[in-house]
């Protein structure tokens, strides 16, 4: 969804604030793609705070379905954040091109809320997901759940700096 901030970037000191019902039905971050369970409305307030500058300042809460990065069993992930970012007119923006990278989420006067809420999702991604916080995971050899029971597989791993002491005994090497 599209909001003209046309009229906060030319009116100095207005604020306006706007509820929006983004439309985003799923999520790419890390080359794959999370659908989106939930999502309640974006609440933004626009602030011009000079000339061709207008402060963002909203927050939200999306729920979606990842998978447990142990076991990987479908997990429902909630992100609540806030956050506040500055966006510059695209006539200020020409003049100080170092700044345009930071605005991919707008188009001229327009605000793309679905690409802001994106890259703001992404910001807050958490480094691990997990189901449970006591989650075993699969086998490495099997693959079987650990959370739903034990394996008859092997799970010695030898210590690689044994493996010269290992060898003598097999008589590979020469004393």
């Amino acid at each position: 969804m599209f909001v003209d901030l046309a009229d906060v970037f030319t009116s100095e000191g207005k604020t306006v604030t706007i509820q929006v019902k983004p439309g985003l039905t799923e999520i790419s971050a890390g080359g794959r793609t999370y659908p989106v369970r939930d999502m309640s409305p974006m609440n933004l307030t626009f602030t011009n705070i000079g000339k061709g500058k207008v402060k963002i300042s909203g927050d939200a809460c999306v729920t979606l379905c990842m998978s447990c990065d142990r076991c990987l069993k479908p997990v429902d992930k909630t992100f609540e954040f806030t956050f506040d970012r500055e966006v510059f007119s695209p006539d200020v923006i020409d003049a100080a091109s170092d700044e345009e990278d930071d605005q991919r989420f707008m188009d001229g006067y327009q605000l793309n809320t679905d690409d802001l809420l994106n890259i703001e999702i992404v910001i807050n991604w958490p480094m691990k997901v997990l189901c449970k916080p006591d989650c075993l995971g699969i086998c490495r050899q099997c693959g079987k759940d650990l959370n739903t029971g034990t394996c008859e597989c092997d799970t010695f791993v030898p210590d690689p700096r044994m493996a010269v002491i290992k060898d003598i005994f097999n008589g590979n090497k020469e004393v």
